[in-house]
């Protein structure tokens, strides 16, 4: 080469991108939502015997889409003919000899059901009284109309606009009452996982929908990580909501079952998951809306304030009470709202509002009682391998390394700067990285971090002194 040659160089640290936190996963039943609608086609008048109704075989609004014209082929003695061309069926009417249309809408019908075509397009069926024997007239291409997709098919569903999807939820099932609790506090994204209605089986349906929850990246390419079934959490759906929300690397949140206090707290010792938050007494609204209002809530606070701040102490909006009547005294421990703390059972207050209180989850490890703590670090294994993609397969080199450890400390300070994290650091360490491992490109690189801790207890020292009088005098001189 006689000349200049530029190598590009891709060394250095890499922006770790924000992991979106505030996606509900929700587990609901909707039994009178919006169903699917047919697009339809209406010719002829039913006195004449050739009115007609054409209905779409194509689901829901895909089938706005068809179109189908009654062609006069202004010719003597012609057959009836039929095309299909993508949705478009044109149909070519017989004629008499001396050239009137002699086509009745019952050989039409017969005609488009012969045609694979048209077949797989539309039904037809005599509409009415219309007993199909007279000749039908022509008609220009005209669609079909009216279509409608089911609102919420069973399954995964991405709900964007929660407000604009009440109206389509139908009056009975669970779906209804949690998208009105969410809606309340905030308008979040939300993936519904609809289940039918079954008393029988429902504990099996419900599970069977948390499960869908997993495959909802893959599907619909968003990663619920609030998530809750309200209004459907018996202990089976509540331990497999935990073990879900753990998958997901996402929090739960269901009622804790019981009649008293004593019965919420010995229901929560049926579990041990960290993912897990449970509520008790619940709003008066109901123990569905009490779980949907949480999700909604823990959502807002995500976009707010951010992953770091705990559910307790927010003002909760569209509740009008306690289910059931909870003491509450700010300066003392000896009430039920701190027994159900105490017990890891979040409450409910009424103090400038109604607001849920507590911050505990239902870990058997201590160093994630706090429901912060599960969350910052299950943000921070996301963030963290994500934002390293980019390293994987690139020659280890001492180079490599040292961008990623600096990337890593370059997240840890926005975060830090951002009052999400106390502090924290990542490092290499020798002894955890030996010369076979390395040549076998395995790489272990260590990080700490300490999170942000409510404070659930705060002590003021109070004493009473009589040094004030001290200038006592000089005070009314002045």
């Amino acid at each position: 080469m006689h000349g200049i040659k530029v190598n590009e160089l891709t060394t250095g640290t890499r922006a770790i991108k924000s992991v979106a936190t505030p996606i509900i996963g929700l587990v609901a039943t909707a039994p009178t939502a919006d169903a699917e609608i047919k697009a339809k086609l209406l010719t002829g008048v039913v006195a004449s015997n050739n009115a007609q109704t054409f209905t779409a075989k194509l689901t829901g609004k895909a089938g706005n889409a068809i179109s189908l014209a009654l062609v006069d082929p202004a010719a003597n003695s012609q057959a009836l003919a039929i095309t299909v061309t993508g949705t478009a069926i044109s149909v070519s009417l017989a004629t008499s000899a001396g050239g009137a249309i002699t086509t009745t809408a019952a050989q039409l019908a017969t005609a488009i059901a012969a045609n694979a075509g048209a077949n797989a397009l539309i039904g037809v069926a005599n509409t009415g009284a219309s007993t199909g024997a007279a000749a039908v007239t022509a008609l220009p291409a005209t669609l079909l109309s009216g279509g409608r997709d089911e609102a919420f098919p069973l399954g995964l569903n991405l709900i964007t606009d929660v407000r604009g999807a009440i109206g389509k939820a139908g009056a009975t099932g669970t779906l209804k009452t949690a998208l009105e609790a969410i809606s309340d506090q905030t308008g979040a994204i939300v993936v519904l996982s609809r289940i039918a209605v079954d008393a029988e089986n429902q504990d099996d349906l419900t599970v069977a929908g948390i499960q869908a929850l997993l495959g909802a990246q893959s599907e619909l390419g968003v990663r619920p990580r609030i998530l809750g079934a309200p209004g459907l959490d018996s202990q089976e759906v509540t331990a497999e909501l935990a073990l879900t929300a753990r998958k997901l690397r996402g929090m739960a949140y269901a009622m804790a079952i019981g009649e008293d206090v004593s019965e919420a707290l010995d229901y929560r010792q049926n579990f041990g998951a960290r993912e897990l938050m449970l509520f008790w007494p619940g709003w008066k609204e109901g123990a569905a809306h009490t779980v949907a209002s949480a999700l909604g809530l823990r959502a807002r606070i995500d976009n707010e304030i951010g992953w770091h701040k705990t559910l307790s102490n927010i003002a909760v909006d569209g509740v009008t009470g306690l289910a059931v009547p909870i003491f509450f005294d700010i300066t003392s421990d000896s009430h039920d709202a701190a027994l159900l703390n105490a017990g890891d059972v979040t409450t409910m207050i009424r103090h400038e509002g109604f607001r849920f209180w507590g911050n505990r989850t239902c870990s058997d490890e201590p160093l994630f009682a706090f429901e912060s703590t599960v969350r910052t670090a299950q943000v921070l294994q996301d963030e963290i391998a994500a934002g390293l993609m980019w390293a994987i397969d690139k020659p280890l080199t001492a180079v490599l390394v040292k961008d990623i450890i600096e990337t890593i400390n370059a997240n840890f300070r926005r975060l830090i700067g951002q009052g999400r994290l106390i502090g924290a650091t990542a490092w290499y360490d020798p002894a955890l990285n030996s010369e076979s491992d390395l040549a076998a490109g395995k790489l272990t690189i260590d990080y700490d971090f300490t999170p942000c801790a409510p404070l659930e207890s705060l002590t003021l020292n109070q004493r009473i002194t009589d040094r004030y009088y001290a200038d006592f005098a000089t005070l009314l001189a002045a």
